[in-house]
């Protein structure tokens, strides 16, 4: 197994540095892979590396989101965003999987019949989420199911097909996975599996359903009300199992006794072992195998990330425990940061440093979030992946495993796809939505968690959503954003949902501050933490200097906080930046531009690919 794991290693390395037109490998190589079982088994394990890595999942949101406040955001939504920086029109990954599929169809494998279709079922999960991708990021692309030679200039060179070519490409190459794979599930399920090809299968239908809808694609062959009875279909699959469940124990990882911040939720991201019950496919951590992740380097350091913060426009969303509404509460926007977390929904408290939250510091216990040295910059300091002790806070120390897919997801999924087939009953919200906040601290209560809500909350709609009038709507679009927050959803559902807007008008606001020039405290010890000043380092009284937070006047161009008067006493803090969001008036920016290189390269050879709408 090392011996073919080695060999094959070494030409799937070479593929992947490949263009759709490289000459192919070695016939030895061939027979390596092809003439066993263990052969197909050792090349596939190379599809893996085409997964997140820890790193890449815990900051999978990067700055693509509007509820994301940090000192750099993606030039993608911002004034200025030139499409010549495009880069990322990479087919290698796609030929290394059809080089195995053509393999398997070849007279070179000479494996069970039931090999070759569990093997190939892996290899076209892998070509699904591949597409996938691009569809998401492109709409159509150019379809290949085999690997071009370097003579197939036609189809090398071929116009974009169209998005019923793609999505019928991935739904065929997902219910194939699902029918043919032989496992339901892994050790610690990090392999691919049949819950694997129903759970992205719900994802991509979703996905493409709501594009439909909101963007006014439907065709005949692919309507909206399709694609969401395909989703709901492939999360019922895993509802209906009932090996398949959410978290609902804390871990017992912790490096803090009694730990407030570390329940159920957050040890689906905190724990070292992948929790299977919930997780569909993971990443394991192994300090061993020199598999570990960088959440502590990328959200607690100043000079490493992008100092990522959440919005309290985000945090206003957050209901409390008994389902009524923050923003329904009188002066809510001066509620000061310790009262806010008060009988909020517990998510809250395991996403964000709050004021119980408590990071061992080497023999003492560091609360508050970082706003004094910049990695806070508007005092919602995420700590969904990040290890509570700050030891970890150099670079790829983290021991805690991550999901890449979980059911959580497809709870959400079979939610938003019933809702928007107007079949959703109470029983399915209980089931869903209800089972999410039950587990997030929620008492059972009609409306809330076991059944469906009847009214419309007018700060989420105003603020995020103004086309959206369907309570059922708002609410599931609520839950899979608290839910899934900073997990590299947002940017998508935006995009689906035709709320681009979202990007550019949602307030980057920061935490309320109750007086200027002095101290106060965001959680319950005995010491103030911050002071909050137009003035200078050099002008505040020595005991404030390390509890220093400098605001900027209004007229000021420099990027970094402003203080807005609250009418109900205080200030609150907003973040500005330098370099402005821009969302184009056109939508150009639903789509990603084609590469202006890949352009100009299909017209050097004598050929033409359609660019985006707006490029």
């Amino acid at each position: 197994m090392k011996k073919h794991l080695i060999v094959i290693t070494l030409a799937v390395i070479a593929l992947q540095a490949c263009s759709l037109k490289e000459d192919m490998v070695s016939s030895g190589s061939r027979e390596l892979v092809f003439r066993s079982a263990s052969g197909l088994e050792a090349y596939s394990l190379s599809f893996y590396n085409q997964l997140p890595s820890l790193a890449d999942l815990s900051s999978a949101e990067g700055t693509c989101a509007d509820y994301i406040a940090a000192k750099t955001i993606n030039s993608f939504y911002t004034e200025g965003y030139s499409p010549e920086s495009s880069t990322s029109w990479g087919w290698g990954n796609l030929r290394t999987i059809n080089f195995f599929i053509d393999g398997i169809h070849s007279e070179d494998c000479t494996v069970s019949q039931a090999d070759k279709d569990h093997y190939e079922g892996i290899a076209r999960w892998f070509r699904a989420r591949f597409y996938l991708g691009k569809l998401q990021k492109y709409g159509g692309v150019p379809w290949y199911d085999h690997c071009l030679n370097s003579t197939e200039l036609d189809e090398m060179y071929k116009n974009r097909d169209s998005r019923d070519v793609i999505i019928s490409h991935i739904i065929e190459d997902l219910d194939f996975a699902a029918e043919h794979i032989e496992t339901t599930s892994s050790t610690g399920n990090t392999r691919i599996s049949k819950n694997a090809a129903y759970a992205l299968k719900s994802r991509a239908c979703l996905f493409e359903a709501s594009w439909r809808k909101y963007h006014h694609e439907e065709t005949p062959e692919w309507t909206a009300a399709k694609l969401y009875r395909l989703a709901a279909d492939a999360a019922a699959v895993l509802i209906n199992d009932d090996k398949v469940k959410l978290n609902t124990k804390k871990c017992d990882d912790s490096y803090l006794d009694g730990n407030p911040s570390l329940g159920p939720y957050r040890s689906v991201f905190y724990s070292k072992k992948i929790l299977t019950d919930e997780v569909i496919l993971g990443c394991q951590a192994s300090l061993d195998d020199l598999v570990t992740g960088n959440a502590n380097y990328y959200y607690n350091s100043q000079t490493y990330g992008d100092c990522v913060c959440l919005s309290r426009a985000l945090i206003f969303t957050y209901l409390y425990k008994d389902g009524s509404r923050f923003t329904d509460k009188a002066k809510y926007q001066a509620i000061s940061f310790i009262n806010e977390f008060s009988n909020r929904d517990e998510r809250l408290a395991q996403t964000v440093k709050g004021p119980d939250y408590e990071i061992n510091n080497g023999g003492w216990r560091d609360r508050r979030p970082d706003i004094v040295g910049g990695c806070a910059v508007t005092g919602y300091q995420p700590i969904k992946f990040v290890e509570d002790d700050t030891s970890k806070n150099g670079t790829s120390k983290n021991e805690n495993s991550l999901p890449i897919i979980r059911y959580a997801e497809v709870l959400l999924n079979y939610a938003e796809a019933k809702a928007e087939l107007g079949e959703l009953t109470d029983a399915d919200w209980s089931k869903t939505i209800g089972a999410l906040r039950l587990r997030a601290g929620f008492g059972d209560k009609a409306g809330v968690t076991s059944s469906k809500p009847t009214t419309v909350d007018t700060y989420l709609q105003q603020t995020f959503y103004p086309d959206i009038n369907d309570p059922v709507i708002l609410e599931i679009r609520r839950e899979r954003t608290i839910e899934l927050v900073l997990e590299g959803f947002r940017e998508l559902d935006l995009r689906r949902w035709k709320e681009g807007e979202c990007f550019e008008r949602v307030p980057l606001i920061g935490l309320h501050v109750p007086g200027l020039n002095v101290q106060f405290k965001v959680n319950n010890d005995d010491t103030n933490d911050f002071y909050v000043t137009y003035d200078e380092y050099a002008d505040v009284p020595s005991y404030a200097q390390n509890k220093y937070v400098h605001v900027l006047p209004d007229s000021s161009p420099e990027q970094g906080l402003r203080a807005d008067e609250n009418p109900d006493g205080g200030y609150d803090l907003r973040y500005v930046l330098a370099i402005k969001r821009k969302w184009h008036s056109d939508d150009r920016q639903y789509l990603d531009p084609i590469p202006p290189l890949v352009v100009r390269e299909y017209e050097s050879r004598g050929y033409h690919i359609d660019q985006n709408p707006g490029w």
